[in-house]
């Protein structure tokens, strides 16, 4: 075997940490953190034996994170499981390449399929946090979400290309950044001194009700 991409992720549920509980988050790991470790150890044997690359699918997220639940979490441990995996595999000739794409239309971004995981989410939560978060919080996450997909990347070749790329190439890159947002806004928002990005985001989104 002489390369394994890693490419399955799901993004449901996501939203305020606040509105979710344990197994709401743990149902994203499993698949995006833990889904990936499994299947990379399993194949692992056969990789080394051909000396073969490792491409493990990460997302601008997985440098700043945008919002709570398990997604964003998921993906920062893809980032550090595969910084882990490069450098022990290093020694049997076996490369490992992290793509980090920026915001493309998929399924992960269907805009008839996320408003109503929002909403699961709030009616689950419990009064005092709707109290604090309030209906126009709310509402204002389901416009958002609702137009979503319109403001994502519809060009997937611009990721298909660094996976080809991460798996022929004498020399491949350690990291890859897919489409512009990616390039120009979250990669650099990554390097800004936390304050700043903190500032950014806090102007960006959306204000619970009894904010400070």
């Amino acid at each position: 075997l002489w390369g394994l991409v890693n490419n399955a992720g799901i993004a449901i549920p996501s939203g305020p940490n606040e509105w979710l509980n344990k197994k709401d988050f743990a149902k994203v790991l499993d698949v995006n953190l833990m889904g990936l470790i499994e299947v990379t150890l399993n194949m692992l044997p056969s990789v080394r034996k051909a000396r073969g690359r490792v491409v493990n699918v990460s997302s601008v997220m997985g440098r700043v994170s945008l919002f709570g639940g398990g997604y964003c979490i998921s993906k920062y441990g893809v980032e550090a499981f595969s910084d882990s995996l490069r450098r022990e595999l290093s020694y049997f000739g076996v490369k490992v390449a992290i793509i980090e794409p920026g915001g493309f239309k998929t399924a992960m971004t269907r805009s008839d399929t996320l408003p109503s995981s929002i909403k699961m989410l709030w009616d689950q939560a419990s009064s005092e946090v709707r109290e604090i978060y309030g209906e126009k919080s709310l509402a204002s996450y389901l416009t958002h979400l609702k137009s979503l997909d319109q403001k994502c990347n519809e060009d997937l070749t611009l990721v298909t290309d660094c996976m080809e790329h991460a798996l022929t190439s004498c020399h491949p890159r350690t990291r890859y950044s897919a489409g512009w947002d990616a390039k120009l806004f979250y990669l650099p928002l990554s390097y800004l001194p936390t304050f700043l990005t903190d500032a950014i985001f806090y102007w960006m989104s959306m204000k619970p009700a009894k904010a400070l």
